[in-house]
Parts: structure tokens; sequence; C-alpha cells
């Protein structure tokens, strides 16, 4: 069922809860695509009941962002989760999230703000203020829709390891899930914002998979110091690439790198027709 409105929500989870059903929620921002879909079906395969909640949070974009333009698809949306055997799907508004005439800024609206270290790296450094606005809205889902598990995907890491700690911080009695990047056939990561490019854009986009892929397969060949990786990615490079970081940190802490191991991430963020991508391998698995 489509629900716009928190009070119906929690009268929905309320009759659950009597059952002693477990409860999945999948938060999006709508568009969904394949890897969505795999959140769902993760979700469904160990909750009872399953939310996906569809709204594009304004409070984490900039204002030179694509907040305006952000694909918003709830109808296709709405039949996706259907197939799916989505329970709920709860589609807010700003005012519903946020309260009626609110001004949303920090001045005035309590904000759930993470700790710098982790904010003022890789996407946050370029992106101030992102994961506060992540965070707050997360923990508000969390709060209304009271889950026993919420599923994450890896494709947003930096994201993930931040809602972890988050949750493990504030002792809030959620498991978070992660699950897997899914990608199209070529190995471009599936993101709503690929709906931004062009056909030749969609390939001039596969560098960020070719580079990570390629720094791995280095890794395995011995290759450890981290200068010395970065500099294999640079050939992948054209004028159609904007690199804005290439990254190596620990998988748990973003902590910097300079030996990579096996505990490492490597993390890439390039704009492609100005489409700001990302992506992001385990090198050691």
């Amino acid at each position: 069922m489509l629900l716009n409105d928190i009070n119906s929500v929690r009268f929905e989870i309320n009759k659950w809860r009597k059952e002693g059903a477990t409860i999945g929620l999948v938060p999006t921002m709508g568009a969904l695509h394949a890897g969505h879909l795999s959140l769902i079906q993760k979700a469904k395969e160990i909750c009872d009941k399953v939310v996906v909640s569809v709204f594009v949070n304004p409070i984490q974009f900039g204002p030179s962002e694509d907040f305006d333009k952000y694909p918003r698809t709830l109808d296709a949306d709405r039949i996706l989760c259907e197939r799916e055997g989505v329970d709920i799907i709860f589609a807010p508004s700003a005012d519903e999230m946020y309260g009626e005439g609110q001004r949303l800024s920090n001045d005035t609206l309590t904000y759930v703000c993470p700790p710098f270290f982790y904010v003022n790296t890789l996407c946050g450094k370029s992106r101030p203020g992102h994961f506060d606005g992540v965070c707050t809205v997360v923990m508000k889902l969390f709060n209304i829709v009271q889950p026993d598990k919420a599923f994450f995907g890896q494709k947003d890491a930096q994201q993930v390891i931040i809602i972890k700690k988050m949750v493990k911080d504030l002792n809030v009695p959620i498991e978070i899930i992660q699950c897997p990047i899914v990608r199209e056939e070529s190995g471009l990561a599936l993101s709503s914002r690929n709906k931004y490019l062009t056909e030749d854009g969609k390939k001039d986009a596969l560098v960020l998979s070719k580079i990570i892929n390629n720094i791995k397969s280095c890794y395995k060949k011995g290759i450890t110091d981290v200068s010395a990786l970065k500099e294999t990615a640079y050939s992948f490079l054209t004028d159609k690439h904007d690199l804005e970081y290439l990254e190596f940190v620990d998988k748990a802490t973003l902590d910097n790198k300079r030996e990579a191991d096996d505990d490492t991430l490597v993390l890439i963020a390039c704009r492609v027709e100005g489409v700001r991508l990302i992506d992001n391998i385990y090198i050691g698995d």
C-alpha cells in the first residue's frame, strides 16, 4: 500500500508489532532500479514485512546540486514495489517529514550531525552538509518505522559507514544490512543519476569501474603502494572525465591508507557529461 503520512505508517507498523513480525526498511529517493530491487529482495528474504521509503530529501542537497531535476518516478516506483511484494511504500512530502512551513535549515531544524572526521573526506568534502542531511532523514525514518533491519547498498559506501557509526554511537537498536553493488552488464554501477547520461556518456562512465578493477588486479599481483596504484588510473582518463577523487581507506573507519591491504576500500568519484558518479571496490575480496 502507498502511504503519505506518518500516522498511517505507524498505525500499520503497530499492527505488525502485535503480530510479532520482523520489519525491514529500505530507504530510497525513488527512481528505483535493479540496485534498489536487490535491497528489497534481500529485505523480503529475511524480514516478515518490508517498508520502502521514497523521498527526495531536500536537506541533503547543496544549493547548486540537482534537487529540482532529480528524477521523480513514483508511479513506476509503486509498480516495481508492488511486484516485489513490498508491504508499505512510504512517500511523504517535505512538509510531512519536517513540518509544514518549516525552514529546512539547521538554524531552526534539529539535525543529526555525524563526526567531522567521517564527513570531511570523499563525497562529504565536496558536498558540505550532505551527510548531516542524510543522517537526519535516516534517523527520522528509523523513528517512524522502527525497523529491526535497514538495508543499504555498498555503492554509497561512505554513507553506509557513517550510518553504521550513527547507529552504534546513538544506541539505535537496528541492524544495518549492507548489500553488494549491482551493475549493468557493461560494468557500470547502477545509479538513479545514470538517467542523465547519453549513450556515449554511459560508455565514458565505464572508466570508473575499469579503474577500480584494474587497481584490484594490480594489488592481487603484489603492488601495495597506494601512490603507485593511483598512477595506474591516469591512463584511463581522457578530457571527458573530471576526476574528483580516488582514495584508499580502511573499509570500517575511513582512515587513509598509504599501503593497501585486504581491509582497503578504493573509492572513486568522477564527473561525466557533468553528472557526478561514484563507485568503489574492496580490493581484498
